[in-house]
């Protein structure tokens, strides 16, 4: 259908409705997994600090040695899909992949409630 000959109405090909960018999504996500693997890593990071400062015992260190590898899993999995999300259609989210980040995700509050514990 050309432009000039768009249907009228309230659907997506109404007159000045937003044309969608077919780029924009898969930029989005790929922001996403920039900014929760960012976020991830200052957890990681408050997790470290408050083990090391606090100068507990050694038992401690397990957790958030823990916490800093799972971090990294997580790292692996956001590098990956951001790396997949480079082509012209994407593919979607795997369910290996989405569980691996689920509970990548959850093992770190459960290694800080830990660390608090202990």
């Amino acid at each position: 259908m050309s432009a000039d000959r768009r249907p009228r109405g309230d659907g997506p090909h109404a007159v000045g409705a937003a044309v969608r960018d077919p780029a924009a999504q898969p930029e989005r996500t790929r922001m996403a997994w920039r900014r929760t693997t960012l976020a991830f890593a200052a957890v990681v990071a408050l997790l470290a600090r408050g083990t090391l400062h606090d100068g507990g015992p050694p038992r401690q260190y397990a957790p958030a040695a823990l916490g800093a590898l799972v971090w990294l899993v997580f790292l692996g999995l956001a590098h990956r899909r951001i790396r997949a999300l480079d082509v012209p259609r994407p593919g979607p989210l795997g369910m290996r992949t989405a569980y691996a980040a689920a509970v990548c995700t959850l093992a770190v509050p459960i290694f800080g409630v830990v660390v608090w514990l202990w």
